[in-house]
């Protein structure tokens, strides 16, 4: 697919799953982007600091599992396929393909775990599947040049933090398959040799092209969905957060109550300025420009303050 839009790839995705009958293999490559599980919590998988500052967005996939990181050194497969009612959830079957293809250029990918492709013990694909009706979509991604340090200070690594049923992610150390296949030049360069490999090794498998109005369903879909707060941080269980931190010579304690995305209750100790502001939180959205700018109006609210504390 030529979009490097998530938004948009993820929303075609879907798209394709819920209103064709179609079977697709799909391979895209994506601006750098966080992808969480269905079931997550975006702020307990990702480091929030580090995302906001980097302005790296935080979407949410109709799938379960944990959360991958995106950039135009990974590439992305789907498989929307059709298949028996109560035998769609198959990673193995799905990822089989994947594997031949690799063994193809010299890489020894083993299937391990519940869902991921490793070389040496090393994490190269994390996968997730969905289910609608009677047809299943697989996707996973392809460890190929990604930036592993931008994606290691992606995901939050202590999510103590956070109380909720929510799904943990479960991360495993990873490698790049490009520091591997010194003759394939870049990621551009292995998606092709990929789908090459699939046109001949799937008879009757031909490329096709989204049509202008199936593009603008698509566009819409990312709109009112993958590109939404509501879908993105609101979805999910309720959660608590909990930090004790050290602000103005004092040790605070904070913990805040949070439901469908917005503060339910907020309670904060051991600083009067803080504690003063807290009052104000309930109602707002727990992200940090919303938070900001109702800490920032408080008069009593204090200079200096590092607004992570409370994420």
């Amino acid at each position: 697919m030529p979009s490097g839009d998530p938004f948009f790839n993820l929303a075609a995705d879907e798209f394709l799953l819920r209103n064709s009958s179609g079977e697709y293999f799909i391979l895209s490559i994506n601006e750098r982007s966080l992808i969480i599980g269905k079931h997550q919590l975006s702020h307990r998988e990702t480091n929030t600091r580090f995302v906001t500052e980097n302005e790296i967005p935080v979407i949410r996939r109709i799938s379960g599992g944990g959360t991958v990181f995106h950039d135009p050194g990974n590439l992305n497969f789907s498989f929307i396929l059709n298949s028996t009612e109560g035998r769609q959830v198959d990673f193995r079957k799905y990822t089989r393909p994947v594997i031949s293809f690799l063994a193809s250029l010299g890489i020894d990918a083993r299937f391990e775990g519940k869902s991921d492709l490793k070389i040496g013990g090393l994490k190269i694909s994390g996968n997730a599947e969905y289910v609608f009706r009677n047809r299943v979509l697989h996707h996973g991604t392809l460890l190929f040049e990604t930036d592993l340090d931008f994606l290691r200070n992606s995901i939050r690594k202590d999510t103590s933090n956070y109380g909720s049923g929510a799904v943990p992610s479960n991360p495993s150390p990873v490698t790049n398959l490009g520091g591997i296949l010194k003759n394939v030049a870049g990621t551009e360069r292995f998606r092709d040799l990929m789908l090459e490999w699939f046109l001949r090794n799937y008879p009757g498998a031909v490329v096709s092209t989204l049509s202008e109005t199936e593009k603008e369903r698509i566009a819409g879909l990312a709109e009112s969905r993958y590109k939404t707060w509501d879908w993105n941080y609101a979805f999910g269980p309720p959660y608590v957060f909990r930090n004790l931190f050290m602000f103005d010579n004092r040790q605070v304690i904070c913990e805040l109550s949070v439901k469908d995305g917005i503060i339910d209750e907020c309670l904060i100790t051991g600083h009067s300025g803080l504690e003063e502001a807290c009052r104000k939180l309930p109602g707002c959205r727990h992200m940090v420009e919303d938070v900001r700018q109702i800490l920032d109006k408080e008069n009593g609210f204090c200079p200096g303050f590092d607004i992570f504390n409370l994420f």
